[in-house]
Parts: structure tokens; C-alpha cells; sequence
């Protein structure tokens, strides 16, 4: 039978390339997922991490698995990997973003065997995405999960499981790949819904190493949709003489997507605009190594906390985490390969191909995922390497569409759907359909969370407008902003500390003020939003004031209440921003109104639905620093080694508002089993910031304590 180890523990790492003999006390113990550099948040320079470094592993196997083919399986390595067990090399990979194996089989011994992983980091022009300057850091290590797969020499290779006729017979056909037939060899299908109860089963004798099982007659399905994305999974069973040899499980979810010819994308046929941001995969500190619950995490913010029903993988393919989780809860995705505008030699692109071959087979059953993104970002036209692509992501799943990001729209166009990303201010006017936007803003405003009030300000309105314009148009089936969160990136690009502040949000994931925007765009059924889109003070925009004053709400109605007065109630803005689902509320002073040099009450907005006041938000006028907030992603941590809490850290006003211009240094004690990651002391920029909490291999309780001067401290 098939048994799958994880193999995160238990490694030693050493900075440089030494001898497979090299002695074990010059290594250091470490649990993957691993960085080969821990890094400052600050002028990260990409040659400290481009070095060989050495990995090494030790396991024992008994002689029960003499008979079994053995493999050993990597979810990522950056960049280029050299694979040894027992001093004999198992071969090499080129790429870091999407998985391979190698069987180990002929080379493993009963008893104690050596792995070996020589990880060369260096930015190789020959292994996409690099050969030309790339906008992002991809650091270097065994940064994903590795694990040992133990099978049978009759086992099943890949399964892809096809929902079909979702919307009027669903039915279920699921490809299946088997090694070394056998003789009385037999396939169980088996689909149960997520309480384990059978729906469907069919069994049939196998005789090619390629077939198709097929479950029809389906009783009533749940389809996946973003509200409620009901998964189902579809087990493969191997008999032989009735004795079970393997047993592979995948998820699956019924729903039908397809961006259309009329301009639209439809889920389940029905018309959705598509709302989103672009992801980079990295954090603060340890690069691109985040753990699971880090890569879940990131999916929950763009869904729950901004709002959006789409995220771009910019620019490769992610954590198999991060996509389960989207998965999960109803989060869809456009998934594309490795590179960014640069198209190198036929090795290269031979690796492009590669990439893109192994990108799909392994996320072909994710029901998230709505399209393939089957060109390199914004790289210049090249039908030959292009009708390539397509071809192999057609042949390799004939149920999605494909698109391709440029950033020109006089463009051949060889995909199914036309992928643009659209920096004017406006919005292009499509010259084919269906036509989706794939990026926007970014670059073109940089904003920081301590950026002054008007540009924090400005910055969300390009996406506002951006989006009011989308909404509206009807051969746009949809927009993703640039950029969901604030990244690393080389000397060409970003600010003068190697960071593109292009994010709604910063590399900790803590919102600028166009993060409220799009959380005010949720439906008031899932969460009331309301957020005063200012700090209220008298002299941060230009000639005093805050004319006008903004608010990001999905409520009917807004109060403002100065003081004690009651000065307005206003409706949303649905003159300049007809489109959106949940308009602005925009309101400026009159005269009436002036409290320059004699004083400045506190702002209470009130949110109301149906006349029922829904929601408060009070912003103090004075501006004083009252309390240090702490607040962790997760009240516990797996003694794993491996899994990681985000804590973030914040100066607020008496009512709980963060102090944008409070620049104070945080210091941090950590009591318990757990290993902070981040800069300690911590600059807190923006009056924000947040450090990484990281599990041992032992239990305990771990309190985290920060101490801010003149302000009591927090745990």
C-alpha cells in the first residue's frame, strides 16, 4: 500500500557547498520549509542569498519495503537542485516554482541512507524567470514541503478528475495513469461527498496503463460556488486478486467557469465580475519559505479581509497550501507559469514548457482554478513558443480555458481569453472578447503605509475608479489590481530600500487605506465595513483640513457626527462611481465647518442598513498614542518546527485606530518553545508593524511580550 511520509524534519544545512562526507557537527539542524538567508525587512540585496548551499537528511528503512519502488518528492526548491542518496546522484532539476521527484529505488539501502540536495540559488539566466531584469525576489532554499512516497510496483502515477455536464447531468470522469500492469488488476472508482457518504462507485478490470473511469447517474451534487464551495472527493483503488495495492484520493468540486464571447465570466452560468489583486508569495524576513497555516493565511486575507473573488499568481506557480485553501473557501484563481517580460534561448523555453506541463498536471483538480496563464508576463509575442503553450495546456486539460498577460494590446492573440494588463488611467478598449484586465495601479502610484494622508488617499482611488470602470463596462469580464501586498524586489525597481510599495496592503499584510476600498465591496451579509478613510487631523493634506472626507462602506447610509453634533448623513457617491456594488461616501466642508486653530473634536461615523444604525467607527482628535495592540494569526502553533504565527503590532488611539506617523521601536521577549523571526527591536513604521512567531519540536505555552516606550507593554 501507499504511504506517504513527510519529510520536513530532521535536516542539516550548511551556507556553502560542501563534500557529501562532510562532517555532521559543521551543519546546522533545521526543518523545512527553510530560507537559505533569514533576511531584514529593509534593502534586502539578491546576492546574499545566490550561493550552493548543502542540505542533508539521514533515514532509516526497514526491510519491509525492500519490494516497493521508492520516491522522494520535492514541492519546491530555489532555484537549481542536485539530488544525492548515498553519494550516487539521482539527477538535477532546473526551476523553482513547481514540483519533481526522483525515485531512489535502486539506490536505497535497509537500514540508514544519506540524501543529499546541493540547492544553487544563483539568479541563472538559463532558468526562467531570470535572463532579463525581473520586478521580484524568488531567495533561494528547500523552501516548500518534501516527502517519501512509498508505492507498489503497480501503482497509480496521476489522476486528473473531469466534473462534466455540471449544470444539467453532472457527471465525473476521471483519467487515470497506472505503472507496471499486472495481471487481475482492477480500478475502484469511488466519489463520497465530505461526510464520507458514497455517492457513486464503479469498478473495472484495467488493462492498459491509461484509462478512464466514468461515474454517472449522479444523485443530486452541490456545485462549488464562492459562497459555498462544496468539495467532494473521488478515491482510486488498485486491487489485484481482490488485495488493495494503492489508493490515491483527490479533491474535487462541481462547477462550470467560462469567460465568454459576449464579454463576461460566467460561474455556474451565471455572469460574475471578477474582482481581485495580483500575489507574490513572499514575506518579511524568511522569503519565499512560509508554512502552511502562512499560505492559508494569505488566501483568508484576500478573500475575507479585501473582499476579492479572484487572485492572479503572479508570476509562477504557488503553494499547493495556498491553493487548497482557496479551494476551501470559494477563492478562484489564475494560475501561470515562471517569468517576467524576458524570453530566452530553446533550453530555456524547453524549461517554460516543463514548467507549464508540471503546473497543470498537479493543479488540474483544483476547482478554484479558472484559467491558465500560458505566457510569460508581459514578454513580447512569439507565436512559436505561444501556440506551443496552448496546445500543451489544452491537451493536458480540455476544461479550462487559457490566457496569456501582455502589456500591449496590439497583440497576437492565441489564448481563449485576452489577458491585458492595463495601466492607463481608463480602460483600454477591447479589441477581442472575452477580455479580462490582469493588472493595474502597482508601480504607477507606489504608496507606503506612512505615506501622507493624500496620497495614502489618491492610491485608493486609482483602484476605486479602476474597478468603477471595469464594473461597468460590458467587454471587460473582470479586473485584478497590482498588487495585493508590497514585495522584495531588485535594484531596478521599488523604492530606495529594494521594496515595491505597490501592495493595498504591506509585506506584513496590514492595510493602506485602499484596502478598505476593498473590503467595503463584500456584501454587508458577510461583514458590515465601515472605515473612515482618514487619520483626522488639521494639518496633514495640503492648505489644512480634511476636505473632502471619505469613507469606504458597504452600508445604506452614513452619519458624521463632529464632537457632538451631528453634521450630515450622507449617501454613497453612486454619481461618480455608478458601478461599483458599494460606492464611496464622500462629503466636503462648507464653511460652516472650520475648526483650524480652534479645535478639533473627534469624528464618529455611524453606518446604517434600512435605517438601522449597523456599525461605529470614532477617530480621536488628539492623536495620542493610548495603547500597543498585539494580535496573532492563531492562538496555537504545531511543535512541528516548521509552522509560523504572524503577530502584529500597533500603536492606536484611544478607540482602537491605528497612529500612522507613530515611528517608535517595539522590543520583543519571547517565553516558551517558540523562536521569534523579525528585526528585535522592531521599527514599527506607520505605527504597525509585526514579527513571526516559529514553532519547536516541543509543547508548551508561548507568550509573546512587547514593550513600547512610555506605553504599557503587551503579550
Amino acid at each position: 500500500m501507499r504511504n506517504v511520509q513527510n519529510f520536513n524534519a530532521d535536516w542539516r544545512f550548511i551556507p556553502e557547498k560542501v563534500a557529501i562526507d562532510a562532517p555532521e557537527e559543521i551543519f546546522e539542524s533545521i526543518t523545512l520549509p527553510h530560507t537559505n538567508k533569514l533576511f531584514p525587512r529593509h534593502s534586502v540585496d539578491n546576492h546574499d542569498y545566490q550561493f550552493i548551499a548543502t542540505y542533508r537528511k539521514r533515514f532509516t528503512l526497514s526491510d519491509q519495503i525492500a519490494a516497493k519502488r521508492l520516491f522522494i518528492d520535492f514541492d519546491g526548491v530555489m532555484l537549481a537542485s542536485f539530488v544525492y542518496l548515498n553519494g550516487q546522484l539521482l539527477g538535477n532539476h532546473k526551476g523553482g516554482y513547481t514540483p519533481f521527484s526522483f525515485e531512489i529505488t535502486d539506490y536505497a539501502v535497509v537500514g540508514e541512507n544519506v540524501l543529499t540536495v546541493y540547492v544553487d540559488a544563483t539568479e541563472n539566466p538559463e532558468i526562467p524567470p531570470f535572463g532579463g531584469k525581473v520586478d521580484y525576489l524568488a531567495f533561494g532554499g528547500i523552501y516548500r514541503d518534501v516527502f517519501l512516497r512509498v508505492v507498489e510496483p503497480c501503482h497509480v502515477v496521476n489522476v486528473f478528475a473531469r466534473p462534466i455536464n455540471v449544470l444539467t447531468a453532472p457527471a465525473l470522469e476521471c483519467d487515470v495513469q497506472i505503472a507496471e500492469l499486472a495481471s487481475g488488476l482492477v480500478l475502484d472508482t469511488v466519489l463520497q461527498d465530505s461526510q464520507g457518504h458514497v455517492l457513486a462507485r464503479t469498478r473495472q478490470d484495467v488493462h492498459a496503463e491509461s484509462l478512464t473511469a466514468a461515474l454517472s447517474d449522479l444523485p443530486p451534487v452541490e456545485l462549488w460556488t464562492l459562497e459555498n464551495p462544496a468539495l467532494y472527493v473521488v478515491s482510486i483503488r488498485l486491487y489485484i486478486n481482490d488485495n488493495l495495492v494503492d489508493e490515491v484520493s483527490t479533491r474535487v468540486g462541481f462547477r462550470a467557469a467560462e469567460f465568454s464571447t459576449d464579454g463576461s465570466f460566467y460561474l455556474n452560468g451565471q455572469p460574475l465580475k471578477l474582482f481581485g489583486l495580483n500575489r507574490h508569495q513572499t514575506y518579511p524576513y524568511i522569503g519565499a519559505a512560509a508554512p502552511a497555516r502562512l499560505q492559508q493565511l494569505d488566501a483568508e486575507i484576500l478573500k475575507y479581509e479585501l473582499g476579492c473573488n479572484i487572485v492572479r499568481t503572479s508570476h509562477y506557480a504557488q503553494s499547493p497550501h495556498f491553493i487548497n485553501r482557496c479551494d476551501e473557501i470559494g477563492l478562484l484563481v489564475l494560475e501561470e507559469i515562471a517569468g517576467w517580460q524576458h524570453i530566452g534561448d530553446a533550453a530555456w523555453q524547453a524549461l517554460v514548457l516543463q514548467d507549464l506541463e508540471a503546473m497543470i498536471k498537479r493543479d488540474r483538480n483544483h476547482p478554484s482554478i479558472i484559467l491558465w496563464g500560458v505566457r510569460v508576463n508581459e514578454s513580447p509575442d512569439d507565436d512559436a513558443l505561444y501556440l506551443c503553450t496552448n496546445q500543451i495546456a489544452h491537451e493536458l486539460d480540455s476544461t479550462r480555458q487559457t490566457g496569456g498577460i501582455r502589456n500591449f494590446i496590439y497583440s497576437h492573440f492565441l489564448e481563449d481569453v485576452f489577458t491585458l494588463n492595463d495601466f492607463s488611467e481608463d480602460i483600454q478598449t477591447p479589441l477581442v472578447r472575452p477580455h479580462l484586465i490582469t493588472e493595474f495601479g502597482g508601480h504607477m502610484f507606489p504608496t507606503k503605509t506612512w505615506d501622507n494622508e493624500e496620497r495614502r488617499l489618491e492610491h485608493a482611488f486609482k483602484h476605486v475608479h479602476k474597478h468603477n470602470l471595469q464594473m461597468g463596462h460590458p467587454d471587460v469580464a473582470g479586473a485584478i489590481g497590482w498588487c495585493a501586498f508590497d514585495y522584495h524586489t531588485h535594484q531596478d525597481f521599488g523604492s530606495g530600500d529594494r521594496i515595491c510599495y505597490h501592495g493595498v496592503m504591506d509585506m506584513d499584510r496590514l492595510p493602506k487605506l485602499a484596502a478598505y476600498f476593498y473590503r467595503s465591496q463584500k456584501s454587508p451579509k458577510d461583514e458590515v465595513v465601515l472605515n473612515a478613510a482618514t487619520s483626522w487631523t488639521m494639518g496633514d493634506r495640503s492648505g489644512g483640513g480634511n476636505n473632502p472626507l471619505t469613507i469606504f462602506s458597504n452600508c445604506d447610509e452614513v452619519e458624521i457626527v463632529i464632537g457632538d453634533h451631528s453634521y450630515a448623513r450622507i449617501k454613497p457617491d453612486t454619481d461618480q462611481f455608478p458601478h461599483l456594488p458599494h460606492p464611496p461616501f464622500i462629503i466636503g466642508w462648507s464653511d460652516s465647518y472650520n475648526p483650524w486653530g480652534t479645535g478639533l473634536d473627534d469624528l464618529t461615523v455611524r453606518g446604517f442598513i434600512n435605517g438601522e444604525m449597523v456599525a461605529e467607527q470614532k477617530i480621536a482628535a488628539d492623536h495620542v498614542p493610548h495603547t500597543l495592540r498585539l494580535k496573532a494569526s492563531s492562538a496555537t502553533l504545531y511543535a512541528d518546527g516548521a509552522d509560523m504565527a504572524r503577530v502584529t503590532v500597533q500603536i492606536v488611539d484611544k478607540y482602537g485606530n491605528v497612529l500612522p506617523y507613530q515611528a517608535r521601536i517595539a522590543r520583543f521577549e519571547v517565553a516558551g518553545p517558540a523562536e521569534l523571526i523579525g528585526e528585535n527591536p522592531l521599527v514599527l513604521m506607520g505605527g504597525q508593524g509585526a514579527v513571526y512567531l516559529k514553532s519547536r519540536h516541543t509543547t508548551g505555552d508561548v507568550t509573546l511580550r512587547a514593550v513600547v516606550d512610555d506605553l504599557p507593554s503587551a503579550e
